[in-house]
């Protein structure tokens, strides 16, 4: 019984510094990453900083803890995230921003803006010309 019992406790240990060391790793987003806010409405459809939008076959969803989500999980709700368009302008990628990450700035909001600025990808971040 003591060899349960200590299993069960490793497993929980190991589980508890898993979700700690999670929240604490570094996303690299991508320099075609673009900066918005997102509402999400019923699969594809969206509404990207305040415009309609579709996300495209195949998009993917990423919560604060880099977890794929569906959309439809998320539907109604809004939130600032990173996001990818791909060649036919619909949103690709999404990363649903921490508090921290959403703190970096400048991020560009435009394909124009990501251009015309500098992107540091070891540091995250973007510096204006």
């Amino acid at each position: 019984m003591n060899t349960l019992i200590r299993c069960v406790l490793t497993a929980a240990l190991a589980a508890c510094t898993a979700t700690s060391t999670m929240a604490q790793v570094q996303r690299n987003f991508p320099a075609t990453a673009l900066r918005g806010e997102v509402v999400f409405g019923t699969a594809p459809e969206l509404a990207l900083n305040g415009k309609p939008a579709r996300m495209s076959p195949g998009a993917r969803i990423r919560d604060t803890q880099n977890m794929l989500v569906m959309s439809g999980a998320l539907q109604g709700r809004k939130f600032i995230v990173n996001y990818t368009l791909e060649p036919l302008g619909m949103v690709h990628d999404v990363w649903i921003l921490r508090a921290e990450e959403a703190a970096r700035k400048p991020w560009p909001a435009t394909p124009k803006q990501a251009q015309e600025w500098r992107f540091d990808p070891v540091a995250q971040s973007w510096s204006l010309p």
